[in-house]
């Protein structure tokens, strides 16, 4: 199985289009993880976004176009890092997919405190996974 951490929007889209990827190549499933800390209410003071049921919607459509097999978790009131590291206890898990935004010169010193402690913490290979710039 491969676990994704979806936090919505641009980065959000990216991070599952390679989860796709990985559980084609690999003939397994995908779990879509989004975890929110309690008080999430659009977004919460870490930046962890609630989802909302539209694009939750699409998220299961777009799983449904791929011919994977696939499972949503939504979970209010979790800490998305102790989610994610939860379900790659699982023995059928294979690779943790996270995205990272890009940062300012300051930012880059120091990783978001999330991305780093499941790089740190999880001990089976974690993709990180940018968005595609903009292009004008």
């Amino acid at each position: 199985m491969i676990v994704v951490g979806y936090a919505g929007g641009s980065h959000g889209r990216a991070c599952l289009e390679h989860a796709i990827e990985e559980a084609s190549a690999r003939g397994t499933s995908v779990l879509v993880i989004n975890a929110v800390p309690e008080g999430g209410r659009g977004s919460s003071s870490r930046g962890a976004p609630v989802v909302d049921a539209d694009e939750i919607a699409q998220v299961q459509e777009r799983l449904a176009a791929s011919d994977v097999r696939f499972e949503i978790r939504q979970q209010i009131g979790a800490v998305p890092a102790e989610e994610l590291l939860r379900a790659m206890d699982d023995p059928d898990a294979q690779v943790l997919v996270i995205g990272m935004r890009r940062r300012t010169q300051v930012g880059k010193l120091l990783l978001g405190s999330t991305s780093q402690y499941l790089l740190i913490e999880c001990d089976k290979p974690v993709l990180v996974v940018k968005s595609q710039r903009p292009t004008a």
